[in-house]
């Protein structure tokens, strides 16, 4: 898309990013002109719109608060997918300088989201990682399990991997699912999605129900799982994430039949 060298007229909201973090200066996304945030002969891009004004793109460090986009995820979900769309790209432009292939320096497609190579003709775009993302019931519970990365924090959520080559979505639940937990599920129907940009995923929720096996954890992803009674959960993750879809959509199911059977 067409760069802006920046005149200090331009208005708008301003979305500044390098590697996977955001200039957030008093913990907000910056909006005004140009000139109010210092940001004369700055080169940005325009990369949408957010309530009627220009959301532009700088991918550049600013000298102090950078922070993760994952704090704007509970001001708003339209907000927090445009700054994951800004550190993505920003990433992308950082790490496609030159042509994988010959080595030339590239350059920005003027009309997509691309880097183009003049020398050998070769087209690049930012890359996705597609992942599922699982809630699974078995009766009235809900299996939740421990995550390594949250040791620190202890949150329990539901089960997610990313898909491999040459697989389908459903292929990739039944793997990940057995390959983390050794349990076998059934019925496996899709509910959302939801951009995740920690770097690059499209995070794709699942439900299912159990179908047989005992839980045996693989200790390099988790610290533990088990099945959790829906009106006894953990702490779980916060609203604004498709983990938590999924665990209410569950918890929804699990209630929904214990009224009826009741």
């Amino acid at each position: 898309m067409t760069k802006v060298t920046l005149t200090g007229a331009e208005n708008g909201w301003w979305f500044i990013c390098f590697v996977g973090r955001l200039w957030l200066p008093q913990g907000e996304i910056p909006k005004g002109t140009a000139a109010e945030w210092s940001l004369i002969g700055k080169i940005a891009t325009p990369i949408g719109e957010w309530q009627g004004e220009v959301v532009w793109l700088i991918a550049e460090k600013m000298p102090a608060d950078m922070a993760s986009p994952r704090l704007v995820a509970a001001e708003d979900e339209g907000l927090f997918r445009l700054a994951g769309r800004g550190v993505q790209l920003a990433e992308f432009y950082r790490s496609h300088r030159y042509c994988g292939y010959c080595g030339t320096a590239m350059r920005h497609s003027a009309t997509e989201w691309a880097c183009l190579c003049d020398h050998c003709h070769e087209r690049y775009y930012p890359q996705i990682a597609p992942c599922i993302i699982v809630g699974i019931r078995r009766g009235d519970h809900i299996l939740l399990a421990q995550h390594r990365r949250h040791i620190k924090n202890p949150r329990f959520t539901v089960l997610a991997g990313f898909v491999e080559v040459g697989e389908t979505l459903e292929e990739a639940v039944r793997r990940e699912v057995m390959e983390e937990s050794s349990i076998k599920i059934r019925n496996i129907r899709y509910v959302s999605s939801q951009p995740w940009p920690f770097p690059h995923s499209l995070m794709m929720g699942f439900l299912a129900d159990y179908e047989s096996g005992e839980i045996e954890i693989d200790p390099n992803e988790l610290v533990s799982a088990a099945w959790y009674h829906y009106d006894d959960l953990p702490k779980i993750p916060p609203s604004d994430t498709i983990a938590r879809r999924l665990i209410e959509d569950t918890v929804a199911l699990c209630r929904q039949d214990d009224v009826i059977f009741k």
